[in-house]
């Protein structure tokens, strides 16, 4: 039998990519128990003995016949048929919180296994996952994008800082607009660096990623603060005036 303090809960993984051990390795720090994850592949149940050394590798409906919180760690387009899978074989439970982590979807994606009783919590790290001890750390300054009902709010809301994050609150209608937007960061930030990297192994260089490495941090936290800062308006930029956001003009 799993031991554990009051006021904490089993929790059980399904998916052993990236992000399901990350979180509930987290999880684990501040009293959590794991009660057990779900890995097909030999190298998904590598990285769940990696980040979660003696978790139970168990099948899917074990895992949530043990859990008071079911971590659905699954690519989008899988997670509609899991959902709807094990709600027609009646394995979700009432009380029981489940909670997923893909970005294009709300909480209605959720509704079979809500239908059951279920607590049901949208819940996004806006992180680029390395799958490593790494992401762990980087948990702590994480913006998580938190969708769920207003009652059941605050739970996806503690979670989220009892693994070291910042929650956010997402309208469900407002999922697909931030999936895209998660996407179009992810991606063009990849596909600059690779651009980039290549050029300069072109032309000689053998370690173009260190070298590149503050230059493209910098650019990026210039970046995100220009986001954050109050407009300057397009009028002092057309008019050749100094932009007061640029230490450099």
């Amino acid at each position: 039998m799993i031991e554990r303090r009051a006021g904490r809960l089993g929790v059980g993984i399904i998916g052993a990519g990236r992000v399901g051990p990350v979180l509930g390795a987290a999880l684990a720090g501040v009293g959590h128990a794991i009660v057990g994850i779900s890995a097909v592949s030999e190298r998904s149940r590598e990285r769940a003995d990696a980040i979660l050394p003696g978790a139970p590798v168990l099948e899917i409906p074990v895992i949530i016949e043990r859990s008071e919180l079911v971590i659905l760690a699954v690519p989008d387009s899988e997670l509609p048929s899991l959902v709807a899978g094990l709600a027609a074989t009646g394995s979700w439970q009432p009380g029981q919180i489940v909670l997923h982590t893909a970005p294009g979807y709300g909480v209605e994606v959720l509704a079979p296994a809500a239908a059951a009783g279920a607590i049901p919590l949208a819940v996004h790290p806006a992180l680029a996952f390395t799958g490593t001890s790494l992401d762990i750390a980087r948990l702590q300054e994480t913006y998580f994008a938190v969708t769920a009902a207003a009652p059941v709010l605050p739970i996806g809301q503690a979670l989220v800082v009892e693994m070291g994050g910042e929650p956010v609150v997402v309208a469900e209608e407002d999922r697909p607009a931030y999936a895209e937007a998660i996407a179009t960061a992810s991606t063009f930030s990849r596909a600059i660096v690779e651009q980039a990297t290549g050029i300069l192994s072109g032309i000689g260089f053998e370690n173009p990623g260190p070298f590149l490495s503050s230059l493209v941090r910098s650019a990026v936290d210039n970046a995100l603060s220009r986001a954050s800062a109050p407009s300057v308006g397009p009028s002092a930029l057309l008019d050749g005036r100094d932009d007061p956001l640029d230490p450099l003009s």
